[in-house]
């Protein structure tokens, strides 16, 4: 244990003296801070959308939301001018159903039949009924309607000639129903048709002639369905001008470099919550005019490197929740309009300064921990900005914190040393209790000697953390020092059990011969120590199993698991700790107990309170003793001295 101790305390005091590296930073503004657009002058992030204009050109009150792909383009195709008349215009609708203008709404009215309106109709909505199928020429009177609603109905079969003469429609809906295909040639004469929403039905296949007529054709949703497969040939071959397409909540397991090859119109493009694994060099290659990528929540392990090659338009891409582990440098060079990029859950052991550089636009970024916003410095708004313990400023970011880790220390090291002396000098009717104590406080003070670190390490990194983060959590004396918080904590509690137990054993059974000698209380106390130090340094064995275990928070202390965290770590924390504890454990409870350990096991014991009163007692009449003497020969000279009185 001696040397562990010593090994740490060099390798932690070379850490200290070195100064800290700036090679990975180049000569732009701060940890923390972005610039003002295209002044020299830089500002700390929480300046960004404060209210204040604190930029001399109001740049940091720009983009305050994270509106960069659709959002903006959603609003903007909701917008409508047109003024419409409140008083019905139709001769002929259901008298369950309202009329206003030219428009009925029927919705809700448990209709099993699509209702007879006028033909001159614009919008008729008929949601939340039980509309069971659509036959053929059902609305081929209703040649100037433009919006038909059809939601939340039982719809399973639809005719091939449901929707024939409709050549003004612009708006379709029919979603949360119970489709499984569609017909080809079925949206034949919607010639005119922007909006298509299939949303929460049970489509699994797409021929390539199923959207054949929609030449028109804006927005497309085919959002939670059962499909399986894209068609092979371009997706966009019959719907030319689509510039919206969602296929979010599908099971589609791969993309193919053909599937998009004639969608040069799309803008948006959502992919999210699939199967995909794979995606082949080339499958957005035509989309020059996209704006927002949506590739989360799927199972990819690897993008080609010039998968994004072509999209210099691109505004919003995110990638978060894939079971990716290496990203390439030059990944996202092609993205010099690149406003919002989200990398959540996805680790990214060889991440560089050298993979966001080109982002110069890039104003909000998403990473799994908040230690990798340090290579991407100058962004407007990076999240997470803390991992509840650190903070861009700060190994630890509480002021309370910052305080008591040097407060906790100390009467943890003064308290536990003070003991071990007394221990030392007393001597006591039970040894083999004193021993146990006494090696108690070895293991409590070496949690006091991992706090000292911790706080100064802290001073440290104070005020520039984040940009050390990932190096400091890898580094070999996070390592030592976790290493030495968990042999304290595993020792402590073992030679707490041993000593209760022992205890336990002498109240039940007084007249019994079960204390142990010492002998067997020293082979306990090794055994113990013995054991702590394997459960402590069994992490280091095996990197494909534990990863960096002691490297996953700035503490250097195991203390929370993620979804990604290897199930072999997991598993061994839960074992030890027996669920997810939090840093304040560490900071106050564990070092707590290792501060009153000295003061419940010997302090506050009758004993011990009686050999400090017999010690005191010696020590005066020792120095009484030493005063009589002195005193009495002081009388008898002034005795002796003859009187000057005349």
């Amino acid at each position: 244990m001696a040397h562990l101790t010593v090994l740490m305390y060099l390798a932690a005091l070379i850490t200290l003296i070195e100064p800290a590296t700036d090679k990975l930073y180049p000569d732009i503004c701060p940890l923390g801070q972005f610039p003002c657009g295209n002044l020299s002058v830089c500002l700390p992030q929480p300046r960004h959308c404060n209210g204040m204009q604190d930029c001399p050109n109001g740049a940091d009150e720009e983009n305050c939301v994270d509106n960069s792909g659709w959002p903006h383009l959603f609003d903007a195709f909701l917008k409508t001018n047109i003024q419409e008349s409140k008083e019905c215009l139709l001769d002929i609708f259901p008298d369950v159903c309202h009329c206003k203008g030219m428009k009925v709404n029927c919705n809700s009215k448990e209709l099993l039949d699509v209702p007879a309106v006028s033909s001159n109709v614009t919008a008729l909505e008929l949601n939340s009924n039980r509309i069971k199928s659509l036959q053929a020429d059902l609305f081929i009177r209703y040649q100037n309607l433009e919006r038909l609603h059809l939601q939340n109905n039982s719809i399973k079969t639809i005719s091939k000639r449901a929707f024939s003469g409709l050549y003004k429609l612009k708006r379709l809906f029919l979603s949360q129903n119970l489709i499984t295909r569609l017909k080809v040639g079925v949206f034949r004469d919607l010639q005119n048709l922007e909006w298509l929403i299939l949303e929460d039905n049970k489509i699994a296949t797409i021929r390539q002639k199923s959207f054949e007529g929609l030449k028109s054709l804006f927005f497309l949703s085919l959002l939670n369905n059962s499909l399986k497969h894209i068609p092979k040939k371009s997706f966009c071959l019959e719907m030319p001008r689509l510039n919206w397409l969602e296929l979010e909540g599908n099971t589609i397991s791969s993309l193919q470099g053909s599937s998009f090859q004639e969608c040069t119109a799309l803008t948006v493009l959502a992919l999210r919550r699939n199967q995909i694994q794979t995606v082949e060099e080339g499958t957005f290659s035509a989309m020059q005019r996209l704006i927002d990528l949506d590739l989360s929540v799927n199972r990819i392990q690897e993008l080609p490197p010039s998968l994004f090659r072509n999209l210099q338009n691109l505004k919003q891409l995110n990638i978060s929740n894939n079971p990716m582990t290496h990203i390439f440098d030059d990944q996202f060079d092609s993205f010099v309009n690149l406003q919002s990029l989200g990398m959540e859950d996805i680790e990214i052991p060889n991440i560089s300064i050298r993979m966001f550089r080109s982002l110069s636009n890039l104003t909000h970024i998403y990473f799994k921990k908040f230690e990798y916003c340090g290579y991407s410095p100058n962004v407007r708004s990076c999240k997470p900005n803390t991992d509840g313990i650190s903070s861009f400023e700060n190994l630890l970011a509480n002021i309370i914190l910052r305080v008591f880790v040097w407060v906790v220390a100390f009467v943890i090291c003064f308290g536990n040393v003070f003991v071990i002396c007394l221990r030392s000098c007393i001597v006591s009717e039970n040894r083999h209790h004193t021993m146990a104590i006494q090696s108690l406080c070895c293991a409590d003070s070496l949690m006091g000697v991992y706090l000292f670190f911790i706080g100064a390490f802290d001073i440290k990194y104070c005020g520039e953390y984040n940009r050390h983060a990932q190096i400091w959590m890898e580094s070999l004396e996070c390592q030592l020092i976790g290493t030495l918080a968990m042999l304290s904590t595993e020792v402590s509690v073992m030679l707490l059990t041993y000593m209760t137990l022992e205890k336990y054993l002498c109240i039940v059974f007084p007249f019994h011969n079960y204390r142990a000698g010492r002998k067997q209380t020293l082979f306990s106390l090794i055994f113990i120590w013995f054991l702590g130090f394997m459960i402590a340094v069994i992490p280091f064995w095996d990197k494909k199993t534990f990863g960096n275990y002691y490297g996953r928070n700035g503490v250097c202390f195991p203390l929370h698991s993620d979804v990604m965290e290897k199930p072999g770590a997991r598993s061994y924390s839960t074992g030890i700790f027996l669920g997810t504890i939090i840093l304040w454990v560490v900071i106050f409870i564990l070092p707590i107990n290792s501060a009153l350990n000295p003061i419940l096991y010997t302090i506050t014991t009758s004993s011990f309170q009686e050999h400090i009163k017999l010690c005191l007692q010696m020590k005066w009449q020792r120095a009484a003793l030493k005063e009589t003497p002195r005193n009495i020969s002081t009388i008898y000279t002034q005795e002796a001295l003859p009187s000057t009185n005349p």
